[in-house]
C-alpha cells in the first residue's frame, strides 16, 4: 500500500473525482478526512469506508471561509495528530460568455476554486512545514492551459492554481514539501448529466483515445503524486486528458 498511514485531507472528497479519490486512497492504506460542504454525502462515506476496516472522518468545510477552514484542520490534527498531503479537489463552474457572465458568476467562482485553494494550503503548510514534509496536491485542468469557451471565469482559476503550485515548490522545496498542479481533461463525472448527448460526443471526438476519462483515472493520478514514489516531482502541472490537447 503505497499510502500506509499517510494522513490526507481531500476538500470536495465525497463525490465526483473526490469520492473516487478518497476510496483510492483508502485502498492505498491512507487515513483520509473527506472534507466537503455536503456533510450528509460525506458521512454516508465514512461509513462505508469503516464498514469496511477503513479509517476516515468527515468534516463540513466551506473552504471560501478561514474559519471553516481552520476548524477542518483543527479537527484534523486532533484526531490524526498530522498532515502529510492536502488534495485541492473541491470546484465549481458557473459558465457564460465574456458578454454574459455576471460578477456573482465571476466571484463566486474565483472564491471557491482559487482563493480556497489558497486557503487550506495557507492553513496546512506550517503543520507540512514543522514535520519537514508534505504534498499538496491541486486540481487545475487542461482549461486552465488552453482557455475554453464560456469559461473565463473557471480557466482563470485554473490557471492561478498552476501559479500558485510553481511559486510553492520552489518556496517549499528546501523544506521538505512537494506542490503539483492535476490537470483533468474531459472525465465521465455527474458534472455531465445536464449536457445533450450531442455534446459529450463532441467532446469525446477530440480525445485522441476515443473516450472520456473515468474519475478513477485522476484518483490514481492523485495517490502516484501523494506517494513516495513521487519524491522527485514538484512544480509540474499534468495532464490526464486522454491527449486531448495534441
Amino acid at each position: 500500500m503505497r499510502l500506509k498511514d499517510k494522513v490526507c485531507i481531500i476538500t470536495g472528497g465525497a463525490k465526483g473525482i473526490g469520492e473516487a479519490t478518497t476510496m483510492k486512497f483508502i485502498e492505498e492504506g491512507a487515513k483520509v478526512v473527506i472534507a466537503d460542504i455536503d456533510i450528509a454525502a460525506a458521512d454516508i462515506l465514512v461509513a462505508k469506508i469503516k464498514s469496511s476496516g477503513g479509517d476516515a472522518l468527515a468534516i463540513k468545510v466551506n473552504v471560501t471561509n478561514k474559519e471553516s477552514v481552520a476548524e477542518m484542520v483543527t479537527k484534523t490534527m486532533d484526531k490524526y495528530g498530522r498532515i502529510d498531503v492536502l488534495i485541492n479537489n473541491a470546484g465549481i463552474i458557473l459558465d457564460a460568455t465574456l458578454v454574459k457572465m455576471t460578477d456573482e458568476q465571476f466571484d463566486r467562482v474565483i472564491d471557491i476554486n482559487l482563493k480556497g485553494v489558497y486557503n487550506c494550503a495557507k492553513a496546512v503548510v506550517e503543520i507540512m512545514i514543522a514535520q519537514g514534509s508534505g504534498v499538496l496536491i491541486n486540481a487545475s485542468s487542461i482549461v486552465g492551459l488552453y482557455g475554453n469557451y464560456g469559461q473565463t471565469n473557471y480557466a482563470a482559476t485554473k490557471w492561478g492554481v498552476i501559479g500558485m503550485v510553481k511559486s510553492w515548490a520552489k518556496e517549499l522545496g528546501r523544506k521538505g514539501i512537494r506542490a503539483v498542479a492535476v490537470c483533468p481533461g474531459f472525465i465521465d463525472t455527474p458534472i455531465l448529466a445536464p449536457m445533450p448527448q450531442k455534446v459529450i460526443d463532441g467532446m469525446v471526438a477530440k480525445v485522441p483515445l476515443g473516450r472520456l476519462g473515468k474519475p478513477e483515472e485522476i484518483a490514481a493520478t492523485y495517490a502516484f503524486l501523494a506517494s513516495d514514489e513521487a519524491g522527485y516531482i514538484t512544480g509540474v502541472a499534468i495532464e490526464v486528458g486522454g491527449g486531448v490537447t495534441l
